[in-house]
């Protein structure tokens, strides 16, 4: 078989990855037969193949964290994880959307900005704390007895996955051994611009000031338009 042929034939797993998608299989059967077929075209034995899908899942294996802490949260949601949440925010004096947001953005941001960006997150903290916590709070800011509609509890819980995002976003570039801080400095070298990687982290804190400053009006905002309602 000439090198053009093989070329072709290693490329077919793209064309298995469109045809997937297209026709709306699961994507993970998708990208395993598409991997697969890379693999034997490019004169691989399936067990080979196997071997290296098994390899990088060892490497990588933190993946699997995902697994453990999922399950997790999902019991501790059966068991009242949210319900309890609303209670200790209802049973605060004072409490508001953006008072606890901003705080939770705080703290998403120093701990991004120390390199702990795995702590927080959608999944482990936003739905099952952080959402709820925000809704309650938001009931307690509008009329008494009065339950938030459907819009409003939309809105709460798109603020309260926003600030997770802001805050980790403008808060990992300040930690020195960050992916994006290595992405960012190699880009510069292209260009010829030599930069050391504490030079862009020193640089990122004004950023993530400026984002705290700019976000922090907005949640007080939102706290305007919930006492209006």
């Amino acid at each position: 078989m000439s090198r053009g042929s093989r070329v072709v034939l290693v490329l077919s797993g793209i064309v298995i990855i469109v045809l997937g998608f297209m026709v709306r299989l699961n994507p993970l059967l998708v990208v395993t037969i598409a991997a697969l077929a890379t693999g034997i075209a490019a004169g691989l034995d399936p067990v080979a193949v196997v071997s290296a899908f098994g390899k990088a899942f060892n490497d990588n294996r933190y993946v699997s964290v995902v697994w453990i802490v999922l399950p997790v949260i999902g019991l501790l949601e059966r068991y009242g994880l949210q319900q309890r949440a609303r209670t200790l925010i209802a049973d605060l004096r004072g409490a508001t959307v953006g008072r606890l947001l901003i705080v939770y953005l705080i703290a998403r941001q120093i701990a991004a900005a120390l390199g702990l960006t795995s702590i927080a997150g959608h999944a482990q903290t936003v739905r099952p704390l952080v959402a709820p916590m925000a809704e309650a709070a938001a009931e307690a800011q509008m009329q008494t007895g009065r339950t938030a509609d459907e819009e409003t509890r939309e809105e709460v819980k798109a603020m309260a996955a926003a600030t997770d995002n802001v805050g980790l976003f403008f808060g990992e570039d300040i930690f020195i051994a960050i992916a994006s801080i290595l992405l960012i400095k190699s880009t510069f070298e292209t260009y010829g611009i030599t930069l050391a990687p504490i030079e862009l982290s020193v640089w990122a804190i004004p950023t993530a000031i400026a984002a705290l400053l700019i976000h922090g009006a907005r949640l007080m905002l939102l706290d305007r338009r919930l006492g209006a309602r």
